[in-house]
This record gives C-alpha cells, sequence and structure tokens, in this order.
C-alpha cells in the first residue's frame, strides 16, 4: 500500500486542507449550476439540450452533488499519500468524476433518443406521470437489492477500499478514483434516475437528491439510513402518481412531453 508518511508529516493536516478544497470546490459547483440552470424548465424528463452544454453542465452538477459524500474517501487517500506526491489527489477526483462524466453521456443517449423515437407517448398527461413514479418507485426498491448494498458496503469503508486497490503515481491515483467513482455509480444510480424523474434541471431537487446520498453514505446507522431513503423515494412515488400537483417543488408539466422538455425561451 502507500508508503509511510515522514517524520513532521502531518496527514491530519492534510486532510483538512483536501476537506476545505472539496467544500470550496462543491459550493462554486452549486454556485455554477445555479446559473446555468437558471431560466431553464425543471420539471421531470427536461431535454438535456446541446451535447456541449449538457457535458459541461452534467460535470459541474456531479461536483456539487457528489464530492461532499466522497469526502470522506478522498481525504483518506491524500493522507495515505507519500510525502511531496499530494498531486494524486486531483488525478483521484479526476478519475471518480470522469466515470460520472460518462454515465451522463450514456443518459443523455437515452433521453434524446428516447424523445425521437417516442412519438409523444411519454407525455406527461399519457405515459410521463406514470413513468416518473415508476423510476421513483423502483429506485426504492433498489435500495434492498444486494448490488446495492455491495457498492454502498465499499463506499462506506474508505480504508478497506484504498488497502486492497492502491497504485502508486499519477496513473495509479486516476485508476483508483475511476474504480471508486464506478462503485458509487453502481450505489447512486438510482437515485439519479430519481432525479430525472423529478427535474434534472432543478437546484431544489437536486439538493434533495444530493441530501439522500451523503444520509446513506456518511451516517453510522446504515439500516435506518437506507430504510429512510428508501421511504422518501416510496412517499415521492405515490405522490406523483396519486396528486403530482401536491409534491412540494415539483414543476408538473402542462401540455409538454415529459421526456421532451426544453429550455425557457428556447425555439
Amino acid at each position: 500500500m502507500a508508503g509511510t508518511i515522514a517524520a513532521g508529516y502531518s496527514p491530519g493536516r492534510l486532510r483538512l486542507a483536501v476537506l476545505g478544497a472539496l467544500v470550496l470546490l462543491a459550493g462554486l459547483a452549486w454556485w455554477s449550476t445555479a446559473l446555468r440552470m437558471a431560466g431553464m424548465d425543471a420539471g421531470p424528463g427536461t431535454d438535456p439540450g446541446a451535447l456541449g452544454f449538457f457535458v459541461t453542465t452534467w460535470v459541474v452538477m456531479m461536483a456539487a452533488m457528489m464530492l461532499p459524500s466522497a469526502a470522506p474517501m478522498v481525504t483518506t487517500y491524500a493522507g495515505l499519500q507519500r510525502t511531496g506526491r499530494t498531486q494524486g489527489t486531483a488525478f483521484f477526483v479526476g478519475g471518480y468524476l470522469l466515470v460520472w462524466g460518462a454515465a451522463g453521456l450514456v443518459g443523455y443517449a437515452a433521453l434524446k433518443l428516447g424523445s425521437r423515437l417516442d412519438g409523444g407517448f411519454f407525455a406527461w398527461q399519457r405515459a410521463g406521470r406514470w413513468t416518473a413514479a415508476g423510476v421513483l418507485a423502483a429506485a426504492a426498491i433498489y435500495e434492498f437489492t444486494p448490488l446495492k448494498y455491495a457498492c454502498l458496503r465499499r463506499c462506506r469503508a474508505p480504508l478497506g477500499f484504498l488497502a486492497s486497490e492502491w497504485r502508486e503515481g499519477p496513473t495509479g491515483a486516476l485508476r483508483m478514483g475511476f474504480l471508486h467513482g464506478a462503485w458509487c455509480l453502481g450505489c447512486c444510480w438510482a437515485l439519479m434516475a430519481a432525479l430525472f424523474a423529478l427535474g434534472a434541471m432543478s437546484v431544489p431537487w437536486m439538493i434533495v437528491i444530493a441530501l439522500l446520498i451523503a444520509l446513506e453514505k456518511l451516517v453510522p446507522w446504515k439500516t435506518a439510513a437506507t430504510v429512510g431513503v428508501a421511504t422518501v423515494l416510496a412517499v415521492l412515488a405515490l405522490g406523483v402518481a396519486a396528486a403530482p400537483a401536491r409534491v412540494p417543488g415539483l414543476t408538473v408539466p402542462s401540455g409538454m412531453p415529459a421526456m421532451s422538455m426544453h429550455m425557457v425561451g428556447s425555439p
């Protein structure tokens, strides 16, 4: 694994510095996201727009939403590096965000293809409402699956992950960040699907999903966290199915396809 920390080198201070940098980066990402999404449709199934706009917005979104809950893993990695090799932390974070960037491209392709082939089937007044509720219900069920448990267990155990996967140098850091991102994707993909069902361009719903992710990754009560997250998702699914207009913060589409929304003011 990593070499020993040299005498006089403070891993505690390094971890604190890295944590501060992550908090600052996440804060800037939230600020940038709010600016980029100003005036956009915040309803379910929002059109992702042009590829370039989507990719840059998505990566910033992932930095805002995921870095806080990934902080224990990143700071633990930073504290285990050899003296003078702290630059590996940037490669680790880069590998992590690379996975989420790739996942965003898959989601983008699915939304664009669906909007071309659905023939209006996913309009909110037709199947869109029930699809959104079904996605939320599926996300709640996924919380109790073996795959979810396996991925979450690795996300919650930084030392165990790093001990088994450690590689030296920038390439090793990139690889570890990528692998951690893959486990994180396996843990959180259903929650991201729930975000699209509620409104991917809605900052309030982004905050809700980010809080759910942090809850199940960071709190010490694993079972309670899982049950709590699943309960919130199930309640939202019932609300969207039975009375979407009464779900706080939900932008109910009016005469627009649920999977083909556009930016306000766009042609």
